[in-house]
């Protein structure tokens, strides 16, 4: 794993204290004399949490339109190297606890996923969790299910990089399986609960893919 350094750290600071102001100033200046009764506090910190999440949101993704991640190997002390532990700590400290939660609607996350990047079809849910959400496209009517995981990087000691993965329409991934960095899963394919498909699979349009690590079962 490689070591986040100060300047990397700093800069993600400066976003995150912009993104409070924001959040806190606008929830002031619009909710700040609102009469809400004996819930007043209550309502006010979710009010701004939920206002301050948006803001996070929108500066996430404007760092990432003036500073893009790209799809392949990020190379040690590289321009890309930067970006991404921005990036990176963005995710532990904002987006992870949220997404790894579970006590979110799937409408809801799937609204969050959207924000963050990934491409979503009509219809498709998730109630996994998809890491890295800008390296992930997913079709129309897809599933994917309670616990699963979709993970488009790949850590290597010091080997990292992004790898696309590529989820088609109608295509359901069970509970708690694993679908790793740079796979493509065509329509109407089916992942078993539990499965492990490593880095690079292409499963194709129909199949039924388990076990660990997965193999076409049909």
């Amino acid at each position: 794993m490689r070591k986040i350094n100060i300047l990397q750290i700093a800069l993600f600071m400066v976003l995150f204290a912009l993104i409070l102001c924001f959040g806190v100033g606008t929830t002031a200046i619009v909710f700040g004399d609102v009469e809400f009764g004996d819930f007043r506090g209550i309502i006010l910190v979710v009010t701004g949490f939920v206002i301050t999440y948006i803001y996070a949101l929108l500066v996430f993704r404007l760092f990432l339109f003036f500073s893009p991640l790209k799809d392949g190997v990020i190379e040690v002390n590289s321009k890309q190297e930067f970006v991404y532990h921005v990036y990176l700590i963005f995710h532990l400290i904002i987006f992870y606890p949220i997404m790894r939660s579970g006590v979110v609607p799937l409408p809801l996350m799937r609204l969050v996923y959207l924000a963050l990047g990934a491409k979503l079809g009509d219809n498709t849910f998730s109630s996994g969790i998809i890491l890295d959400p800008i390296f992930v496209d997913v079709g129309d009517n897809t599933l994917i299910g309670q616990y699963a995981l979709i993970v488009p990087h790949a850590l290597e000691n010091e080997k990292l990089g992004h790898y696309r993965i590529k989820i088609g329409n109608n295509v359901t991934i069970g509970a708690h399986a694993v679908v790793l960095a740079g796979t493509t899963i065509e329509d109407n394919a089916l992942v078993a609960t539990g499965a492990i498909v490593t880095k690079g699979t292409y499963i194709a349009a129909g199949e039924v893919w388990g076990g660990v690590p997965a193999k076409r079962i049909r």
